[in-house]
């Protein structure tokens, strides 16, 4: 229960926040453009960009020889990361 709510708290601050990060950007007059990192294998960052994050995540587990959790771990931050 307590941790629900603590989620919930969480939930709406980071709403708060994009809100306050999107007032800013426009404010002054800027675009987020997200870039890739070198370490990003482009074809993983290709599937994500066409939406198909079970091909990303696959691809990163036969890259990086990586456990499912490790790839679905790794395969959301890149998508957070690059805004996609």
């Amino acid at each position: 229960m307590q941790a629900e709510m603590e989620i919930q708290k969480l939930s709406k601050r980071i709403i708060q926040l994009e809100g306050q990060v999107a007032f800013l950007y426009k404010h002054l007059g800027v675009e987020f453009v997200p870039e890739a990192a070198i370490t990003d294998d482009p074809r993983i960052v290709d599937a994500l960009k066409k939406g198909n994050k079970v091909d990303a995540i696959r691809l990163y587990r036969e890259i990086n020889s990586a456990g499912a959790q490790d790839a679905i771990a790794a395969v959301n931050e890149m998508q957070g990361r690059l805004g996609l």
